[in-house]
């Protein structure tokens, strides 16, 4: 489904708000999209891969790049439609972006609707902003293998899927050296890594949901919890604890508002 924001000018802003477990299925835009996250964890999925947006970050989708998008928790979504030929250049693929203090109070602004939203000194601060915003490797790479396309589809499903290599060659008609092997090149990982990085980006809505770090550690396969605040660390910038609190503080600050 191919959605247009033309008439709202060439920067809207749309507020909207999702339950647990809610999917926004296949669509497209002609404009460009920031989608941010005031709470809650979405992960958006096209093509070539998925992305996990955590609250405070974003995700930048191009324009007509057809993606779908998933909720873990109550979402509070904030959108950014921008027409392609404002779009910065540094932004020519699907990528998560670290918002600023100052452009996350730009869309606060800008979804309140006018005269917020049509300011034309807000969108051009909002545009200089995001040309800047740090990229974040908070993706998951999809592969263009159809069987390979199978596997990781069911696993962006359920990311605790016991399933072996060897068990998914059975159902999809493969010898596991060939996914091995299909897996190595399509995604320059191997299939053991490729699901541990998909069930890293899984664990922040156990963590956000009050799982200790020790236990999500744990399952997730990391010998300790340090080794995997290490991880976290370099994937959002703080460790767990540090970005839990962060995030608590956020809630306070919009809850007095």
């Amino acid at each position: 489904m191919l959605i247009s924001h033309f008439e709202h000018g060439p920067v809207s802003a749309y507020p909207r708000d999702y339950l647990d477990g809610a999917h926004q299925p296949l669509h497209l835009h002609r404009e460009a999209q920031l989608l941010y996250a005031v709470s809650g964890v979405m992960r958006v999925v096209t093509a070539q891969g998925a992305w996990v947006i955590p609250p405070t970050r974003a995700v930048w989708i191009p324009p007509e790049i057809g993606h779908e998008i998933f909720m873990s928790g109550d979402v509070q979504m904030r959108s950014l439609f921008i027409a392609p030929e404002l779009s910065p250049a540094s932004l020519q693929h699907c990528c998560v972006l670290a918002v600023t203090p100052l452009l996350r109070e730009l869309i606060l602004r800008a979804v309140q609707g006018p005269p917020h939203a049509d300011n034309p000194l807000i969108q051009q601060l909002m545009l200089e902003e995001l040309a800047g915003l740090e990229n974040l490797p908070l993706h998951i790479p999809m592969p263009s293998d159809r069987r390979l396309q199978n596997i990781c589809l069911a696993l962006l499903r359920e990311p605790d899927h016991p399933n072996t290599l060897e068990d998914w060659a059975q159902q999809v008609g493969a010898s596991s050296r060939t996914l091995a092997r299909l897996f190595q090149q399509q995604l320059q990982m191997n299939f053991n890594a490729w699901r541990q990085q998909l069930r890293l980006m899984e664990a922040l809505p156990r963590l956000l949901a009050g799982d200790s770090v020790q236990s999500v550690a744990r399952d997730l396969g990391y010998g300790s919890a340090r080794a995997f605040s290490a991880m976290f660390r370099r994937l959002l910038g703080d460790n767990p604890r540090e970005y839990l609190n962060a995030l608590n503080q956020l809630r306070s600050i919009n809850a007095s508002r």
